[in-house]
């Protein structure tokens, strides 16, 4: 393909781009409405399914097939990164040497790690009843481990971080999001339909229906996913080197 077909294909692509955004942007709503239709629609479906924060029922019961394809995203880019940034045979490990770390950097890392732990925990466990849930509470959660690498040194961090039961639990928790969803049409309704639990007593750690389930997969994955590219990018930095030592 010559450069100018490229430059062509390119050119109708964005010309193309541009008229649905136009198209979409006049048929938004008046700016400073009282009102919103989806977001009036999102609360009421919310509040039906005894959901408190109507940012979890959108993403894992509204919308969870679109959550599901940004899950995907996620679980492709760390086999992405496990396959490309692997050992490879003219590379070998060097073992990191101990690290110096300040006494008061040391303390308040040691501190704050479990602080950090527990509250990615609390915001995954509470996703349907507060702001949070499990794609940010993965993350804190994730980073709470890294505390170590910055308070102690490289090794202390690879005690409490396995990395192949973490990818391990990377694909469990992807597959229960899916089996979840399968087991709607296993009961005769449709994917990701929640009609599997009772709805529960609402602003309760049990309500939602399968809300908090599919929410816990989400947090699951997205803490194992985060700690499995972290850990490939630090081996790269600090353990994998070439052959020739460079």
């Amino acid at each position: 393909m010559s450069p100018r077909t490229r430059l062509g294909l390119v050119a109708f692509g964005l010309a193309g781009l541009a008229v649905l955004l136009v198209a979409a942007c006049l048929r938004l709503p008046g700016f400073g409405g009282d009102s919103h239709p989806y977001g009036d629609r999102a609360v009421r479906e919310s509040l039906a399914r005894h959901t408190a924060n109507t940012i979890a029922s959108v993403n894992f019961d509204q919308r969870a097939f679109d959550t599901l394809g940004e899950m995907t995203i996620l679980f492709a880019a760390v086999v992405g990164c496990v396959v490309l940034l692997r050992q490879t045979r003219d590379e070998h490990r060097a073992r990191p040497r101990p690290a110096d770390v300040a006494p008061p950097v040391r303390r308040y890392a040691l501190i704050v790690l479990p602080i950090a732990l527990v509250t990615g925990l609390y915001v995954i466990a509470h996703g349907q009843l507060s702001p949070g849930g499990g794609f940010q509470g993965g993350v804190v959660a994730a980073t709470s481990l890294h505390l170590l690498y910055l308070g102690a040194d490289y090794r202390a961090l690879e005690r409490v971080r396995p990395v192949g039961l973490y990818e391990v639990g990377d694909a469990v928790s992807a597959s229960a999001y899916v089996v979840t969803g399968l087991a709607g049409l296993i009961g005769g309704t449709a994917f990701l339909a929640n009609t599997l639990l009772p709805y529960g007593t609402f602003n309760t750690l049990s309500s939602g229906g399968t809300v908090p389930l599919l929410n816990a997969a989400i947090g699951m994955e997205v803490a194992c996913a985060v700690v499995v590219l972290l850990a490939r990018f630090l081996d790269q930095a600090v353990e994998i080197e070439e052959e020739s030592g460079t």
